[in-house]
């Protein structure tokens, strides 16, 4: 059997389809030309090529993960494979982490409504959504 080539140098948007960033290359190359992917904190191409130790800003939902490539692949393998080829920053984590408590603590604060509206519930609500311009018309 021949052993596959080490690689050196790996496309950005292969490179974060491979490592499970992104579901397909065309959304990996959508965000990169977007600008949300960053590499070195400098905006990049999707051809752009990415070594061991390049330093990427990446969204992940709702947060911004910086992460430090370790290893390289051009195919996407499963999720443990896929773990390994990053490292997620301690600065990072912790932000994240902030993040999430915030969400947290913000999410308790909203109750959410039991049951469906009732028909007054529906007016006051679509006189809230319309603004002033239709409060003339809603008095009979």
């Amino acid at each position: 059997m021949s052993e596959l080539p080490r690689l050196s140098r790996v496309r950005l948007d292969r490179w974060l389809w491979a490592a499970r960033f992104y579901k397909s290359r065309s959304q990996a190359k959508d965000a990169i030309d977007g600008g949300r992917v960053r590499v070195d904190g400098d905006r990049a191409k999707p051809s752009r090529e990415v070594a061991v130790g390049a330093r990427l800003s990446v969204p992940r939902g709702l947060d911004v993960a910086d992460i430090v490539v370790i290893a390289l692949a051009e195919r996407r393998g499963s999720a443990a494979d896929a773990a390994l080829l990053y490292a997620e920053t301690d600065a990072s984590l912790a932000r994240r982490e902030a993040n999430a408590a915030s969400r947290r603590l913000t999410g308790a604060a909203f109750t959410a409504p039991v049951g469906r509206p009732s028909k007054r519930d529906r007016r006051a609500l679509t006189s809230l959504k319309q603004g002033s311009r239709d409060r003339a018309n809603d008095r009979h």
